[in-house]
């Protein structure tokens, strides 16, 4: 995404009828401003009838151990697989 960080996210997610319901993680630039931190926590995402968008919401602890939440959303760029689309997204932001 333009104008972010190098940190990385994982998501592992299982899907009940257009209810999307698991945890993330991330792993922050060591050289950011949270210094290589690795934050996890919970999200709950509903599919859009097309299937190319999910919404919801994440929660998780915070620097000072609060806990947070906020909106989660995933939207469908492309539904290519071949390995030009593949490669042209699978890079560290710019």
């Amino acid at each position: 995404m333009p104008g972010s960080s190098p940190s990385t996210i994982e998501l592992d997610l299982t899907l009940d009828g257009n209810v999307a319901t698991g945890t993330w993680a991330e792993r922050t630039a060591v050289e950011g401003y949270y210094h290589g931190t690795r934050y996890h926590g919970a999200l709950q995402l509903l599919a859009d009838p097309t299937g190319n968008r999910l919404a919801g919401k994440w929660l998780g602890f915070g620097q000072d151990f609060e806990i947070n939440s906020g909106p989660w959303e995933l939207v469908l760029q492309n539904p290519s697989t071949s390995k030009a689309t593949i490669e042209a997204y699978q890079r560290p932001p710019a």
